[in-house]
This record gives C-alpha cells, sequence and structure tokens, in this order.
C-alpha cells in the first residue's frame, strides 16, 4: 500500500480504546488495516440488518416466471 504525502491523520481515542484496540490487533497487522477490517465488517452487519427489516417489513409482489 502506497500512502501519499499528508494521507495520515490522528483520531484521538481514550486509554481504554486505545487498549481494547490493541488486544484485537493480530500480530504484526497495522493499525490501518485493523480499523479497514472493523468498517468493512460493520459495512456487512448493516447490509444484513437492513435486507432483514426490509423483508420483515416488506409488502412483496409475487415474481412469476
Amino acid at each position: 500500500m502506497t500512502v501519499s504525502k499528508g494521507a495520515w491523520k490522528r483520531i484521538p481515542v481514550t486509554e481504554e480504546t486505545w487498549q481494547e484496540m490493541s488486544r484485537l490487533r493480530e500480530p504484526g497487522q497495522t493499525y490501518d488495516i485493523l480499523i479497514r477490517t472493523m468498517i468493512e465488517r460493520e459495512k456487512k452487519q448493516r447490509l444484513a440488518a437492513d435486507m432483514k427489516r426490509i423483508e420483515e417489513e416488506g409488502d412483496f409482489v409475487p415474481f412469476d416466471a
């Protein structure tokens, strides 16, 4: 992965949050990869929740092929 100049950002977190993130990190894994993994997992969970809500609340018309 190539990082362009100025791409680094600081995200202030509490000591407790930093410790929790450290515990979640795999050996050799960067915090950037850890955060990206967490973002992808959250996006998938939100999609699944949205699909479940639509299935439960939706008014569907039968599809006849």
